[in-house]
């Protein structure tokens, strides 16, 4: 009798081939894992707070009123008619998902090496959780937005949402994949170059006002236009304003180079990511 000596493995964990292969089936594999990160950074957040989920919704307010009185009051900026808080607020929810993926996922190997120094798991779970996560706060946002568009609307201001909610789903998942394409990207480079993660933050702050967050495309000058619309934020956030309240510019044209654009960049960060990633607990 031949004994059969091959062993049959239940996981075989083996190096990447291909630098586009992401291992999206050992993600699906693995999604318990995902699901349980998730619950941590949604718990995470307000553990040990004294107002708890409360604080999902102060920034935006908070913000709101600030920008209002700023920007709207003492500095005059056109809002295209829209009653000023609820132009400021669309603006300033859209924006803080993107803001606040790209910087949480720019810092995911230095934040979690201790745990991909000890356990194997597919390593993009990490960011997906960041960019899962911090969607739930942008859901919650929302409601917010909603109730307050709901207000104004009972007290009889001039607004009207359009066709352009059924594009929403698909200025979610823009939204998303340019957040976790540039911080897959950056989060790769700060392995090598620290400094990187200093500017983030203070580069996110500069590109919010080349984005319109606390003006309309339409006051730019023509001049200028052009450079604002390079930007993958600017169609977003204009196209976010047509749908909820019917004030913003939208075109095939733009929209195509930002989807076309953040496709780019997901599948250049998708590249580094999968380099680094062999190699980071190296240097870290």
């Amino acid at each position: 009798m031949v004994e059969n000596n091959q062993d049959n493995w239940d996981l075989i964990i083996e190096a990447k081939s291909n630098k586009l292969n992401l291992g999206i089936r050992n993600v699906w594999m693995y999604r318990d894992l995902l699901v349980l990160l998730v619950k941590r950074d949604f718990v995470s957040f307000y553990k040990q707070t004294i107002l708890g989920p409360i604080w999902f919704l102060i920034q935006p307010l908070f913000t709101t009123i600030t920008f209002t009185f700023i920007f709207g009051q003492l500095a005059g900026i056109s809002t295209d008619g829209l009653p000023q808080p609820l132009f400021y607020m669309v603006g300033i929810t859209f924006w803080s998902y993107f803001s606040e993926s790209l910087n949480k996922t720019s810092t995911v190997f230095r934040d979690n090496a201790n745990i991909f120094g000890k356990v194997y798991f597919p390593r993009l779970i990490m960011p997906l959780s960041i960019v899962i996560s911090n969607l739930v706060k942008f859901c919650i946002q929302t409601i917010l937005f909603v109730l307050l568009m709901l207000y104004y609307w009972y007290k009889g201001a001039h607004f009207s949402p359009t066709m352009y909610l059924f594009l929403l789903p698909v200025i979610i998942i823009l939204m998303a994949s340019l957040g976790l394409g540039f911080g897959m990207i950056i989060t790769a480079m700060t392995n090598k170059y620290r400094d990187l993660a200093f500017l983030v933050v203070f580069g996110l702050q500069l590109l919010m006002y080349a984005t319109p967050v606390i003006y309309p495309l339409s006051s730019v000058s023509s001049n200028y236009k052009w450079i604002i619309t390079l930007n993958p934020m600017t169609q977003i956030i204009e196209i976010s304003r047509l749908a909820f309240l019917g004030k913003g510019e939208f075109s095939i044209q733009t929209f195509s180079y930002t989807i076309f654009l953040t496709v780019l960049i997901l599948i250049f960060g998708t590249i580094i990511f999968n380099k680094a990633e062999k190699t980071f607990i190296d240097k870290v």
